[in-house]
């Protein structure tokens, strides 16, 4: 399929003074959370609320700080999670898309609003 690309706003709902910064992310359906560069996390001024022990692609597990908590916006869709502080781009995971009912398009390489609910996000609650 390939890498498919989307530009989200990423904000500290903390910190109302301080502008969100738009980013461009890998969409990965197959990664469960939010990463974020340690840049962004400065840059946003996300306090640390604890630390987590992740398996990256190359199968390391390494500890890694959990910061939050993030607004994340796509379109006219948010969600509120906490962040990983790793790598060097922005990876939204299946968590955050999940929870603004999003998905991943294959043949446009496109990250999209799921299409049996594109005005609101849809939730299975039961």
């Amino acid at each position: 399929m390939g890498y498919v690309q989307a530009t989200i706003e990423l904000s500290n709902p903390r910190q109302h003074d301080l502008p969100p910064v738009a980013t461009t992310c890998l969409a990965d359906s197959g990664a469960l959370m939010l990463c974020i560069p340690e840049r962004l996390a400065v840059q946003l001024q996300l306090e640390q609320e604890s630390e987590r022990e992740v398996t990256v692609g190359d199968g390391r597990s390494m500890r890694v700080p959990y910061v939050g908590p993030v607004k994340v916006a796509f379109g006219d869709r948010i969600c509120f999670v906490g962040a990983l502080v790793l790598g060097d781009e922005v990876l939204l995971g299946a968590v955050p898309m999940e929870d603004m009912d999003l998905t991943i398009h294959p043949s446009r390489r496109r990250l999209e609003p799921d299409p049996r609910s594109p005005n609101i996000p849809h939730a299975l609650v039961k």
